[in-house]
């Protein structure tokens, strides 16, 4: 008999559930002037909101950098590198993987080396330095001035009874920047991203700014730092080896024209003299000479495979997606903005009627008991 009495109550849980779901919508429909007021009003926030924040533009670029050296493992390696797993490499000297491009572009030296490039806005109202630019010349959106205006008015008062700070030396040093650089640096390294993709190791650029032309500009003036900085790298043992190199054969040059001039001297001057001790000064000079000789060819052929090196490691990327100027702000997306505003209207009036109006009224029957 217990059973049988368990077996005919468990149908009638669902039975329960759907009975409280209907009451549920019944009470949220009774009161959906509320929610629907509530969307209404989240509906005009929204659009504030997202007509009030400043346009952003954004501009990527591609690159293809060209594969240098051999991988180390063989078949091992190459499965490695389908898996987006960098086993390092047997052969050359480049330690700069693309998976650093990133910290390389956040860097405190090349962000600051950009403070100085020229920027141009679409309209021609702006005409000026990278860094003056993101100083005075962005907009904010209008509660950013009432929110920072009791910090700044604090800021002011200590300023005060403070001592006055020294002033710059009117110079760039990456070494000790002060507060506004430092400021200026972040937002800048905040603005560009740079992803790789593992396997590929095809490199994406992003710039964004407030103006498109900006963005364009800035995004070409970053791609061609980055692969001068990448090829600087690279290349930079084989330059010094160059320079060694030239140096060398200047002196080796000299050396063989030198010994060739008194040779030659020598020899004219004593064409005639049939002496022992003539002759073999004649032969010492020209052993001189020829030793002098063969230094020079064997420096002159060092110094072309000195060039042929460089030449053969500087790397050579392929843009594959060059930079354009958008047309269209990559931020804010004001239907996404809308949307969130009028969903949350609507789960938090939703809210209000099944829960929280309840417990309000339970509590002010309890406080007037």
């Amino acid at each position: 008999m217990g059973e049988e009495k368990k077996l005919n109550t468990l149908p009638q849980q669902p039975e329960e559930q759907e009975i409280d779901l209907i009451e549920l919508a019944k009470k949220v429909w009774a009161e959906r002037k509320l929610v629907f007021k509530a969307c209404g009003y989240a509906a005009l926030i929204g659009l504030v909101v997202a007509f009030s924040i400043p346009r952003e533009y954004s501009t990527s670029v591609t690159l293809a950098p060209e594969s240098t050296g051999k991988t180390s493992g063989g078949s091992m390696g190459a499965l490695a590198a389908m898996a987006g797993i960098n086993m390092g490499s047997s052969v050359g000297e480049d330690a700069l993987y693309p998976d650093l491009y990133p910290d390389i572009v956040s860097s405190t030296p090349f962000l600051t080396e950009l403070f100085d490039v020229k920027v141009k806005d679409d309209k021609e109202k702006v005409d000026t330095t990278l860094y003056v630019y993101l100083d005075e010349h962005q907009r904010a959106p209008w509660w950013g001035a009432i929110i920072s205006a009791p910090f700044k008015v604090l800021g002011w008062t200590i300023s005060l009874f403070k001592d006055d700070e020294v002033e710059g030396t009117g110079t760039l040093d990456p070494f000790r920047l002060t507060k506004d650089e430092a400021d200026i640096a972040e937002a800048l390294s905040k603005r560009i991203a740079v992803s790789v993709d593992k396997k590929t190791g095809v490199t994406t650029l992003t710039v964004t700014m407030q103006d498109p032309l900006i963005s364009a500009s800035l995004t070409d003036t970053v791609m061609h730092r980055l692969q001068n900085y990448i090829t600087e790298y690279r290349t930079n043992k084989a330059r010094h080896d160059l320079a060694f190199t030239e140096k060398l054969y200047t002196e080796a040059k000299a050396n063989y024209t030198d010994a060739q001039s008194k040779y030659a001297s020598f020899v004219d001057a004593n064409q005639n003299i049939i002496l022992l001790s003539y002759r073999a000064e004649q032969e010492r000079l020209q052993n001189e000479m020829s030793l002098a000789y063969n230094v020079y060819t064997q420096v002159a052929q060092q110094l072309q495979m000195a060039k042929a090196k460089v030449q053969e490691i500087t790397p050579v990327y392929t843009v594959v997606q060059p930079a354009t100027v958008p047309l269209r702000p990559s931020k804010p997306s004001k239907p996404m903005i809308l949307i969130g505003f009028v969903f949350l209207a609507g789960v938090g009036s939703v809210g209000w009627i099944l829960f929280i109006k309840d417990l309000l009224k339970g509590w002010k029957k309890q406080t007037t008991i």
